[in-house]
Parts: C-alpha cells; sequence; structure tokens
C-alpha cells in the first residue's frame, strides 16, 4: 500500500485544535472537579488515541476517495466536522457552564467529544486508513466514556 500526505487530516487537526486551545481560557466552572474524578483507565486510552489519531491523520492511501463510498464517508466526516465547528460556536456564545458544554447538539449527545471521533473514523474509511480508524476507536472509548461521564455528573 502506497501513503500520501492528508491535507483533509491537517484541515481536521487544526479544526480540532485552535478551538480547544482557546477553550483553554474558558473552560467550564467545575470543570477541573469532573477532572480529578475520571476513571484513569479511559485517560490513559484518551491519550493513547490522540497520539495515534494526530499521527495517523497526517497519512492517506494512494487510493483515497476513490469510490462512491469514500467519497460519501468524506462528505459526512466533513458534515461532522463542521457541526464540532459549529458547536463551539454554541459554547463559546453561551454563559460557558458544565451544562452548555455538555448540552447535546444537533440532538447528539457529549457533541464535543462525539462529533470529531466521529469524523475522523469517517475520514479514515474515505482515506483507506485502517490505523486511524483503529486508532479513533481507542480515542473514542476513552474520550466519549471521560466526557459521557462528565455529563452524567453534572446533570
Amino acid at each position: 500500500m502506497s501513503w500520501k500526505f492528508s491535507f483533509p487530516g491537517l484541515i481536521y487537526l487544526t479544526g480540532l485544535f485552535l478551538p480547544n486551545l482557546f477553550w483553554t481560557r474558558h473552560k467550564p466552572q467545575g470543570y477541573e472537579a469532573a477532572v480529578a474524578k475520571e476513571k484513569p483507565s479511559l485517560v490513559r486510552l484518551e491519550r493513547i488515541g490522540q497520539v495515534l489519531v494526530t499521527v495517523f491523520a497526517f497519512f492517506e492511501s494512494q487510493s483515497a476517495y476513490s469510490g462512491f463510498l469514500e467519497q460519501l464517508c468524506f462528505l459526512l466526516s466533513l458534515a461532522m466536522m463542521l457541526s464540532y465547528e459549529g458547536f463551539w460556536i454554541r459554547y463559546f456564545r453561551s454563559p460557558q457552564t458544565l451544562r452548555d458544554f455538555y448540552a447535546p447538539f444537533l440532538k447528539i449527545p457529549v457533541a464535543g467529544a462525539t462529533l470529531p471521533v466521529m469524523a475522523f473514523f469517517l475520514l479514515g474509511i474515505a482515506n483507506h486508513n485502517p490505523l486511524l480508524c483503529v486508532s479513533v476507536v481507542i480515542l473514542g472509548i476513552g474520550h466519549i466514556g471521560i466526557h459521557w461521564n462528565h455529563a452524567r455528573n453534572c446533570g
């Protein structure tokens, strides 16, 4: 299998990291208390998945986007990534409470965790990149699990 640089992967990572950098100065009150209660096993999976996704998002197969399914997956992944940006716009315009952070967006629970995981998984399919898909599953178990617990605990 021949690999090349993935510009969509770079764009997705930029779209993922920029709002998160801004968020570090706009965390909801009580977030640090929620972090203290995180399960170590989920945190480990999340960290491993973050590193792997960051690395493998930069690669795509030479035959990426070659068929209808791949093109459909890319369009769906793009819709998920744009929805993720919409989630952040809504959060930054809100009072920035835990409820605002964990409120469903477009009826998707814990959208800040779920949308990028779905976007990167679909990008992995579109790119013919099974390493990205596996990495996203690892990330998703940890990341969505952690934030699902946070959301449940904040009511």
